[in-house]
């Protein structure tokens, strides 16, 4: 039986993305912008089955039922029907290991489609390039697309008007980098659970609800090309404004929707007034925060262990748990024997 595996890693969004204009194409509503990270990845195996045969999903030595099973397997129906009919009739067996805390914000959906276009792609025989497997995994995670790439990347928003020209050019692609931009991220994790409302439900109530989110698509669609044009030049302190600033839009937004939708807890706002005291200390740190109460710092690799440190104590003597990570590789296939 043909089986093929496929690791990709995490990626953290310094301008945001936060909302789609087409649910059933995974098109976002503006462009972004991420960095892929060496701590955390997901390893997927897919092997085909005989003829006929039904899709066994596995999470971490779980059998998935129900809702999630259900996502990965719209998802490979996705791949069958790009493949020859004698193809196209066989079953698959998934087996993924998260090494990302599920659920809680910390982009494990993006390392996760990403594998999972890797081993799906390569187990049916079904020829893409980086592209198009950015397109693919685009389409069970809008994040995926960039986790195809390492470092630093941007994921185009593509053709407004048009879906069809919209699913061709929304993509994700790896962006010229500065070579003397050394960056790295800590991440501090406050809650590694699951979060209360998923991240594609609270898009759908912010695009539909919040009044600021207009104004959210305009100024990260300028964003997108301010961070674009700060990675090229190596410019860390106006990148790290950008990301802090794209970060805080996007849960003001959030908060303006009916209901709000609110994921900061009164340790996230902890950290960032701790990051905000690194930076008047002369420390160059900047914070970002996705759909969760955790909290990632963008800064210099030089400053990391500093960082690091700084935000492991909380207020009330506690220690958080914090992560270290550098850019990480992008996706990688390998066919089993």
């Amino acid at each position: 039986m043909t089986a093929v595996s496929a690791v990709a890693h995490a990626n953290i969004a310094l301008v945001k993305y936060w909302g789609k204009r087409d649910g059933a194409l995974m098109l976002p509503a503006t462009s972004s912008v991420s960095l892929t990270l060496d701590a955390f990845r997901t390893t997927t195996t897919v092997t085909l089955l005989p003829e006929g045969a039904p899709d066994e999903v596995e999470l971490d030595g779980v059998r998935l039922e129900g809702a999630p099973r259900t996502k990965v397997v719209r998802f490979l129906d996705l791949v069958r029907s790009q493949v020859p009919p004698e193809l196209a009739g066989r079953g698959a067996g998934v087996v993924s290991r998260n090494d990302v805390p599920t659920g809680a914000g910390l982009a494990s959906s993006a390392s996760a489609f990403a594998a999972l276009a890797g081993a799906a792609a390569g187990a049916y025989g079904l020829e893409l390039d980086r592209r198009g497997l950015s397109r693919l995994a685009r389409r069970g995670s809008g994040s995926a697309s960039r986790s195809v790439f390492g470092g630093f990347v941007r994921w185009n928003a593509g053709d407004l008007d048009d879906p069809v020209r919209g699913d061709e050019t929304s993509y994700a692609e790896p962006l010229p980098t500065a070579p003397d931009l050394d960056v790295a991220m800590a991440v501090i994790v406050l809650d590694a659970g699951p979060k209360a409302i998923g991240s594609r439900e609270a898009m759908a109530s912010t695009v539909a609800t919040s009044p600021y989110f207009p104004a959210w698509v305009e100024h990260t669609e300028l964003d997108a090309a301010a961070a674009t044009a700060a990675i090229a030049a190596g410019d860390l302190t106006v990148l790290g404004e950008i990301a802090e600033a794209s970060a805080m839009r996007m849960h003001a937004t959030m908060l303006a929707a009916y209901p709000a939708v609110r994921y900061l807890a009164p340790a996230s706002l902890e950290v960032l007034d701790a990051v905000a005291a690194l930076r008047a200390d002369g420390v160059g740190a900047w914070a970002t925060m996705d759909a969760g109460p955790n909290v990632k710092v963008l800064c210099a690799a030089r400053d990391l262990e500093l960082v690091g440190e700084a935000l492991a104590l909380a207020p009330d003597g506690a220690r958080r748990r914090v992560l270290l990570a550098r850019p990480g590789p992008g996706l990688r296939t390998e066919t089993l024997p």
